[in-house]
């Protein structure tokens, strides 16, 4: 009980400490690199942030299961209203979105992953959305867009799979008391080539990344051309 308990303690200390960094980050970034900034009045600041996480907190429900990937990585798309909002209002706005988002699909349906999955969600979430924010809000062109998507798309591949095998399936065992070896035979169902958690991640995770990323920015952009003339006409 005692181990258990301190297991899931440094768990969510480590998503705090995971959460301010990357809002810290954020805010650097917009302070050091971002020297036009677009500024809505604070009420419409945090009403845009809650539609945009209201939305994606209701999209993260829409869940669609991948041949190649095990039944806990299901695609789904709401990374598109939350990198709609950080290249509206900035990278600072983009995490707070990201983190609402988690929050509204636990309150509508809780967590099934011991919030390993939610955590996962976030975190996977940010390291797409804030480079393509900071990359984006540096220069806001068509083609600055496109480039800012394919970087954030790139980061979220490496650093997702990475994170992954170092810690999130770990995790995933200890707390939901799931042994390595059950992981990788869920795994096996769908892919028989997997052996290890590195085949894991290179036979699934990487492929699931990608092909999240390249969904993700194919509809991103073209929404993002239309709500974003509704909201500089509205600043």
């Amino acid at each position: 009980m005692l181990e258990t308990l301190k297991e899931n303690l440094s768990f969510v200390l480590v998503s705090l400490a995971v959460f301010a960094g990357l809002v810290i980050v954020a805010l650097l970034s917009e302070k050091l690199l971002i020297r036009e900034k677009r500024v809505l009045t604070p009420a419409r600041s945090v009403a845009y942030m809650g539609m945009f996480a209201a939305l994606a907190g209701v999209i993260m429900l829409l869940e669609i299961p991948l041949f190649f990937a095990p039944s806990f990585y299901k695609l789904d798309l709401s990374e598109i209203p939350v990198l709609i909002c950080a290249f509206s209002m900035g990278p600072t706005a983009g995490v707070v979105c990201e983190f609402l988002k988690v929050v509204v699909k636990l309150l509508l349906k809780g967590t099934t992953t011991a919030l390993v999955g939610d955590f996962a969600s976030f975190a996977v979430g940010c390291s797409f959305v804030l480079p393509a924010a900071i990359i984006y809000n540096t220069h806001r062109t068509f083609k600055r867009a496109v480039a800012a998507l394919a970087v954030g798309g790139l980061i979220m591949t490496v650093f997702g799979s990475l994170f992954n095998a170092v810690y999130l399936i770990p995790a995933f065992s200890r707390l939901y008391h799931a042994p390595i070896e059950a992981i990788i035979e869920m795994a096996q169902a769908v892919n028989p080539h997997v052996r290890s958690v590195t085949g894991l991640v290179v036979m699934c995770v990487v492929p699931f990344n990608l092909v999240k990323a390249l969904v993700d920015s194919l509809i991103t952009v073209p929404l993002y051309k239309r709500v974003k003339k509704l909201i500089k006409m509205d600043s």
